[in-house]
């Protein structure tokens, strides 16, 4: 035994006495000595990483997108190697390839430090543009540590589906010839991953713990939100949807409802207290019917006898941004009636994944509902007919109308913010803008009827000074907001908004990448309310001026919207995380 201990001992101290690449492999092999045109592809990559993007992000996110992005390069300099040893017979000799890895390892460390010095260069500048403060946050050591440990899990994840390929080829060729062995060895190496990856990892692993804590959330009520007694507000005991029944967002949106006292003593007239329905997803079957009950419960609170009707789309969870309601029921002396019928309670990423077009759908049947019920009043008494949402919600409310001149035919205007790539109105009017206006601040038709604004004060009037025609129709969108630009073509596909001139709050040093570009806006969207508005995905106090443009009260004032402005900045100071 001990001999044999021996034999074995010195053999495998020969193996590792010899270079790397006179080693030989074995069947169960995992741990491979990295390939150099890969490595350096990856460094490649992760430096390509370090650009900056759309908005400033912390460094723990610059490093997943480091390990992600080195990973693709590592994979792309692994594909490079294999073409040329399938092409080219030469090689280089063994101390050339051991000159190269000492160069390569001696000049690594001094590289990546250099790259992180720019790196946080280009993050000031980018934290200037967005109206932060100057100091930055910038973990060096932790970025590079962050990315590798990433990088290395995620070439162990591939090494072991090539290890299990192979093993599995082996298998079948002992029953079949070794062409077929290999074709059908990559089908199912193939299939149990993507299936694995959908199946296991994403809908019974990611998507259920997502519904569940969120479905727990939606149970609970958020702190100081209080039950209304007031019978314009569902929820109330007059109400016909019960308290319980309108899930977390609901209960929020009608338990810090204005009053008519708050609302009179900023207006200093008499007002009333704003109606505000919602239909949670528990109180209804099916999207017809939560439509019908909420035409019911409209009428049971004279929404129809108000000045104004808004009807909302909602986020994934239900969400409706306060600053947005309360900036309509301000203006209008509560003489308002805004209704909302939450689809779901996922968060907005899920529900990006599972429940997009069930989004339309139930924005669709709500919007259909309360206008048939809205064409039954007398033409001249009818209260004015509003849309309104955000992010998610917009791609909800647009997909209700058949097209632009649909939405100006059946309301009196809308104010769409942060509108997604995959809103179908949204997308139609930018690539139909008129010649020459930039895809960030698109002019559409000369601005008849609608206009797009980051900041609404002068964005809105154009330089022609075109005359502006009712219904009009509102886009906040900022130039910086990677929720808006998000799109899978960044893979492949240069966009628009990098064309110059870039939006005003976009850094000179910012450029495309194939995959990294894609990397850098999807980590964005999860820091996109890191700024203050408007900046990223926050649009603050900018539905005071737009809500000023398309239905203002008769005396409605420049000075009034000044007054309401800071008013719902005071009331709704800025948070960090997704809303919805």
């Amino acid at each position: 035994m001990r001999a044999a201990g021996a034999r074995v001992l010195a053999h495998a101290g020969a193996i590792v006495r010899r270079p790397y690449w006179e080693r030989p492999s074995t069947e169960w092999l995992v741990r491979r000595w990295p390939d150099l045109t890969a490595s350096l592809a990856a460094t490649f990559f992760f430096w390509l990483s370090l650009t900056p993007s759309l908005v400033p992000r912390p460094w723990y996110y610059q490093g997943a997108i480091g390990g992600i992005t080195a990973a693709i390069g590592y994979g792309l300099g692994v594909l490079v190697s294999w073409l040329y040893r399938l092409l080219v017979s030469w090689r280089p000799g063994e101390l050339v390839r051991a000159r190269c890895w000492l160069a390569y390892l001696v000049l690594l460390p001094l590289a990546i430090a250099f790259m992180l010095g720019r790196s946080a260069d280009g993050q000031r500048e980018l934290r200037r543009l967005h109206e932060l403060p100057p100091t930055l946050t910038w973990h060096s050591l932790m970025i590079a540590l962050i990315s590798l440990a990433v990088l290395a899990l995620l070439l162990l994840v591939a090494r072991s589906i090539r290890l299990g390929t192979r093993q599995l080829t082996r298998l079948l060729n002992r029953v079949m010839p070794w062409p077929a062995a290999v074709a059908l060895g990559l089908v199912l190496s193939t299939t149990i991953v993507v299936v694995g990856m959908r199946d296991v990892v994403w809908d019974r692993g990611i998507l259920e713990v997502a519904d569940r804590l969120a479905a727990a959330k939606d149970e609970s009520t958020d702190p100081g939100v209080m039950r209304p007694y007031t019978p314009t507000l569902s929820g109330s005991p007059d109400s016909l949807i019960s308290w319980e029944d309108l899930g977390n967002k609901g209960r929020t949106f009608t338990g810090t409802a204005l009053s008519a006292g708050e609302i009179a003593e900023f207006n200093g007239t008499e007002a009333l207290d704003p109606i505000r329905v919602y239909v949670g997803r528990k109180a209804y079957d099916d999207y017809a019917d939560g439509a019908e009950l909420a035409v019911r419960e409209l009428e049971r609170t004279g929404a129809f006898d108000r000045e104004v009707l808004a009807i909302t789309g909602t986020t994934g969870t239900g969400w409706v941004n306060p600053t947005t309601v309360e900036a309509l029921e301000y203006m209008h002396g509560g003489d308002t009636a805004v209704v909302a019928m939450q689809y779901s309670y996922l968060p907005s990423w899920a529900s990006f994944m599972v429940d997009r077009e069930e989004a339309g759908r139930a924005t669709e049947e709500l919007f259909d509902a309360v206008h048939a019920r809205w064409e039954q009043e007398p033409a001249d008494e009818r209260p004015r007919l509003l849309v309104f949402g955000e992010s998610l919600a917009v791609s909800a409310i647009e997909s209700g109308f058949d097209d632009l001149d649909d939405l100006l035919a059946r309301t009196d205007g809308a104010l769409l913010i942060g509108p997604p790539d995959f809103s179908p109105i949204h997308t139609e009017l930018t690539e139909r803008r008129d010649a020459g206006s930039p895809i960030w601040r698109p002019v559409y038709d000369n601005g008849r009827h609608v206009r797009f604004a980051q900041f609404p004060d002068r964005d809105l009037r154009l330089p022609q000074g075109e005359p502006w025609l009712e219904p009009r129709v509102v886009y906040l969108q900022n130039a910086s907001d990677p929720v808006v630009w998000w799109t899978p073509d960044l893979l492949f596909r240069r966009p628009e908004w990098l064309n110059r001139p870039l939006g005003p709050d976009v850094t000179s040093s910012i450029d495309w990448f194939p995959f990294v570009t894609f990397w850098q806006t999807t980590v964005d969207m999860a820091n996109s309310y890191g700024a203050p508005a408007p900046h990223g995905h926050r649009y603050g106090s900018n539905p005071v001026d737009a809500w000023a443009a398309i239905a203002p009260p008769d005396d409605w004032t420049e000075t009034d919207t000044e007054r309401l402005s800071w008013l719902l900045e005071v009331r709704h100071p800025p948070k960090h995380g997704w809303a919805g």
